[in-house]
């Protein structure tokens, strides 16, 4: 009588029982659903982010006056077409849109891909959008908060004889750089998880180069900050080095749980 073989356990039969139960036109039709559903939540975003692009104007001017006023200067932007403040309020509109959008979309390709994936996997996803969400925000907020008044304040300081008159569209390039950029670099940690997962990179590694990683940071600095100047170079290389070290904790936690893994299946 055959035997049931050790090389074709259940597990994968449930596995292959559950893609099944979809052929493949059925789920090119769900995924026209999810990008349809998520065009229309962008779309509507971008409608609302329109509509309140003016109030979010106000906000996003507030650290340039401010700037301004500690300079004893006049508190005015300006814009130098006829058609820049109606770009402005479209584009900011749109990015708002996207911001306002995320949640949905995110949701959509949630609901296309949680079917294909284990419990553990699920949280594991959930738990990656959340930090990588969470560490992007940080970023924004700090260099709304922390980040711009310094490289504003240094900026208008230097008018010698003549008077500053700034573009909003120009002043509104600036910053989306800036806090875009900002977000970004704040993903650190989350490069530094994937690099020790793929076994590019090890806890010991980051310590031992932790010299250069400061001499790369440095640079990072010198390239990404608009200004010259130390403090301001200072106060971005704090965060990175912060979420280097931030880095180097998940890269340790990485390791340990593979090699409780591998400990796990070699009994």
């Amino acid at each position: 009588m055959a035997s049931a073989s050790p090389s074709n356990p259940a597990k994968p039969a449930v596995e292959d029982e559950s893609s099944g139960q979809m052929t493949f036109f059925e789920h090119l039709v769900e995924l026209r659903t999810r990008i349809i559903n998520s065009l229309i939540a962008i779309a509507i975003g971008a409608f609302v982010g329109v509509y309140v692009a003016q109030h979010v104007i106000e906000w996003i001017t507030r650290p340039m006056l401010r700037a301004l006023a500690d300079a004893h200067l006049e508190q005015k932007l300006v814009y130098t077409n006829p058609t820049g403040y109606l770009n402005l309020i479209i584009t900011l509109g749109i990015y708002l849109g996207l911001v306002l959008a995320s949640p949905v979309v995110l949701y959509q390709i949630w609901l296309f891909v949680a079917p294909a994936l284990y419990k553990h996997e699920q949280k594991a996803i959930v738990g990656f959008l959340f930090s990588t969400v969470a560490l992007f925000l940080s970023g924004i907020a700090f260099g709304y908060f922390i980040m711009l008044p310094y490289m504003l304040r240094f900026l208008v300081s230097f008018r010698g004889p003549v008077q500053p008159m700034i573009s909003i569209n120009e002043y509104f390039d600036l910053i989306l750089i800036v806090l875009l950029g900002l977000g970004l670099v704040f993903e650190m940690p989350i490069l530094i998880f994937f690099l020790t997962l793929f076994g590019i990179v090890t806890p010991k590694f980051l310590w031992d180069n932790f010299r250069y990683a400061i001499l790369i940071i440095s640079v990072v600095a010198a390239v990404v900050t608009p200004t010259p100047d130390a403090m301001t170079m200072l106060i971005f290389m704090a965060p990175m080095v912060g979420l280097y070290f931030l880095g180097m904790a998940v890269s340790w936690v990485v390791v340990r749980k593979k090699a409780q893994k591998l400990a796990a299946e070699t009994r």
